[in-house]
């Protein structure tokens, strides 16, 4: 999609953003910038999100781990995972969180984990009678299962946003059949997504 098309879209999205949740796995959004080759700041995919979800902040969801550190005792967040929730706030996401795991890998470092599917499927069923299409910033083909569901007992259609080297076939399947209507890819947003700002860990 070149400009043009984009504010054209956006545009054409504006009858029915009242009624459009916005799912925003970040964990995996940091992960596209490997590919593009930039970082999308939380401030800009704010400001993309209001374009399709506005006014209930509760229907723009952002779903990203606390991490305390490698100490299970530890009751202090890291400072750049404190400011990554702090910003999404301040932003008027609504945030869902939960502790990331440090997991010992047979080299015996530390790898984190922190998964929040669960937490997403269940919202997307929670607020089902909220929203008629959602705006999933994900690739993963995790949540499909939960898509299928809502299109098949309840008529909601999706909106898949990634980057194109992180679509899986389970979405790509799925915008076959209607239960996906489109997937967007963040290149062609990279003037009202790209952060220039660096963030150091």
């Amino acid at each position: 999609m070149n400009k043009d098309e984009i504010r054209q879209f956006l545009a054409s999205y504006e009858p029915i953003k009242e009624r459009t949740i916005t799912i925003v796995d970040f964990s995996n959004v940091e992960k596209w910038k490997n590919s593009l080759g930039w970082e999308i700041g939380i401030q800009e995919m704010a400001r993309l999100v209001k374009n399709f979800s506005y006014g209930n902040q509760t229907l723009r969801r952002f779903y990203y781990g606390s991490d305390y550190g490698p100490s299970e005792k530890s009751n202090t967040m890291v400072p750049w995972s404190e400011n990554m929730i702090r910003r999404a706030d301040i932003n008027r996401f609504e945030v869902v969180t939960k502790r990331v795991k440090y997991i010992k890998n047979p080299t015996n470092t530390d790898v984190k984990k922190c998964d929040l599917d669960v937490e997403m499927a269940v919202d997307l069923l929670k607020f089902e009678s909220d929203f008629d299409q959602a705006v999933v910033f994900s690739g993963d083909g995790d949540l499909t299962y939960a898509m299928q569901y809502l299109y098949d007992n309840y008529g909601k259609t999706f909106i898949v946003f990634a980057a194109r080297n992180h679509v899986s076939k389970e979405v790509i399947d799925c915008s076959k059949t209607g239960v996906i209507s489109r997937i967007l890819f963040a290149e062609d947003f990279d003037y009202r997504l790209m952060n220039k700002h660096k963030h150091s860990r």
